[in-house]
């Protein structure tokens, strides 16, 4: 049985609000979720622009998924959800919402 503590579970919820806030951002701007669940994708920085002029919460939640390692920077410095974005986005959204392969 897994133990969580009011730390992890506020966390997980922070994560899944800015995830939740991300994809809808995302689809707003015209983007789709693999845009940032394929490793070798992601968003560039003029992208990640445009989402914090559109929306004034894109960089607190952009700062909470990099600072829980839910998000990263992959070797073409484009933002990309890391395992466990993926992993907390597909248990939110459901099976084809990430691709985990």
């Amino acid at each position: 049985m897994r133990h969580e503590t009011p730390s992890t579970t506020g966390m997980q919820r922070s994560l899944r609000q800015c995830l939740s806030n991300m994809a809808a951002l995302l689809y707003r701007q015209g983007h789709v979720l693999e845009t940032v669940t394929v490793p070798h994708r992601g968003l560039d920085r003029h992208a990640l622009e445009a989402l914090g002029q559109a929306d004034r919460d894109w960089a607190p939640c952009q700062h909470v998924l990099e600072t829980s390692r839910a998000a990263t920077w992959n070797d073409q410095q484009r933002f990309v959800l890391t395992g466990l974005g993926r992993e907390l986005l597909f248990d939110m959204f459901g099976e084809g919402a990430a691709d985990c392969a």
